[in-house]
């Protein structure tokens, strides 16, 4: 089969996974719980997800224990970019060629709905217990979900990336910090939990923690590049937000020729650590080789 077409293939498995532990929409508090739908749902790659299934295949994983937590991985994801839309932050009324999720449901909404979602994130990573309660890697994934969404992770790098606006001085070691929580930590989360819960050795677990940095990293550059080169129409977003709100990127710090040579020297450098690993997965290695040509 066609790369494309198995990207697509996998994209609706796994669609079907994050809709089957979806809240029902019910009850007098059934308005946070549509909110929280309607961001999930309102498309996406499903790329953290997909990774951390490949990964898992990748060690021999063959249970259902992986699906809560790939349900988890986007929920946070997810609440992410509802927070980053809101006004006092990017304000931004499109993503993914949709209404944000405040600019549907109002801004305390928004604000309850991204909530909502992380803690509904770990609620549902729990049912990993329920499915394969002999598995001793659930804690340390549990452990890793929530270290690398929090203050040493993606909020860590986010709170950086605010305050960082509107100022000069912005270093190339400060940005790839940022990049390396912001964006990055979710990443290295999905792929490290993948290979916790089908058993991978220590040292396995650090090579794919450093396959998935360099992966993250090359992954924030490339969407600079796209908020400069791209359009609406296939970002399903606006460019130059990053112009607008005033934001340090690697292209403003390295120029878009060098982000779109380091794009490509530091994606070969996580494909040639995948290639070092005894075990493999072809498709998951292709993977990580299309998400730094992609155009959206």
């Amino acid at each position: 089969m066609e790369f494309n077409q198995e990207i697509a293939k996998r994209t609706e498995e796994i669609e079907g996974i994050i809709r089957s532990y979806l809240p029902k929409e019910e009850g007098y508090q059934k308005t946070v719980m549509e909110a929280m739908n309607y961001s999930v749902l309102a498309g996406g790659k499903r790329l953290r997800p997909m990774l951390m299934q490949e990964t898992y295949r990748l060690f021999g994983g063959k249970s259902r224990i992986i699906e809560p937590f790939m349900a988890a991985i986007e929920m946070i994801h997810t609440y992410s970019l509802v927070h980053d839309d809101l006004p006092a932050m990017d304000n931004d009324e499109y993503r993914r060629g949709k209404k944000t999720t405040h600019a549907v449901y109002g801004e305390a909404m928004g604000i309850l709905a991204g909530d909502a979602l992380l803690n509904y994130a770990f609620e549902t990573a729990t049912l990993a217990f329920d499915i394969e309660p002999e598995n001793t890697g659930i804690p340390r994934a549990l452990q890793t979900l929530a270290r690398k969404a929090g203050i040493y992770g993606m909020v860590g790098g986010q709170t950086v990336d605010v305050e960082s606006e509107g100022k000069s001085g912005m270093t190339k070691e400060k940005l790839d910090f940022i990049y390396r929580l912001k964006t990055g930590a979710l990443i290295e989360s999905s792929m490290q939990i993948g290979a916790i819960l089908a058993g991978a050795t220590k040292n396995e677990q650090k090579m794919i923690e450093e396959v998935a940095a360099a992966v993250g990293l090359a992954f924030q550059i490339q969407d600079d590049i796209l908020d400069v080169t791209g359009t609406a129409e296939v970002l399903g977003k606006p460019i130059g937000s990053d112009e607008r709100n005033n934001k340090t990127t690697y292209v403003t710090c390295e120029g878009l020729e060098k982000a779109k040579e380091d794009v490509k020297n530091i994606s070969e450098q996580a494909i040639a650590k995948m290639d070092s690993l005894v075990v493999k997965n072809e498709f998951l290695t292709e993977l990580i080789r299309s998400l730094t040509a992609r155009e959206k």
